[in-house]
């Protein structure tokens, strides 16, 4: 997913892969990451939030755009390990928030996520991409 109307000094937010438990057992998600960050996006953090509060998944969305949710009044769930029961989607997602500090060069991609089950600590990386174009 991408935009190419993006501007130098803007804030985006986006969506990475909504975890879904495949095993038996249920797993607490610990930790999120995007894995590489282009030359011109700047990470800003983090937040886990619920399908219900935004009204669907926002996958790409501009900071006070029209239809961006106002994350900051909603419940940010990644304060706590977010759990996730076996053989389920979850109904908590989670956001990125980049700002654009230069023209990006390239895209931001590999989506990690750290998680625990049963004690023991996992890591799985997901494929996610997003291109964040300056328009000219």
């Amino acid at each position: 997913m991408g935009n190419k109307h993006a501007r130098v000094g803007e804030v985006w937010y986006f969506a990475l892969p909504v975890p879904y438990n495949t095993s038996a057992k249920p797993i607490e998600i610990t930790e999120v990451a995007v894995e590489h960050i282009p030359v011109g996006v700047t990470m800003l953090g983090y937040g886990a939030y619920d399908l219900k509060d935004t009204e669907g998944l926002p996958l790409l969305t501009k900071k006070n755009g029209p239809h961006t949710p106002d994350f900051e009044k909603l419940k940010n769930h990644a304060t706590k390990p977010v759990k996730v029961a076996a053989k389920t989607e979850s109904d908590i997602f989670y956001l990125a928030e980049v700002k654009i500090t230069t023209p990006p060069k390239g895209t931001a991609r590999k989506c990690r996520f750290s998680y625990k089950q049963g004690g023991t600590a996992y890591t799985q990386t997901l494929d996610c991409e997003v291109e964040l174009k300056v328009a000219k």
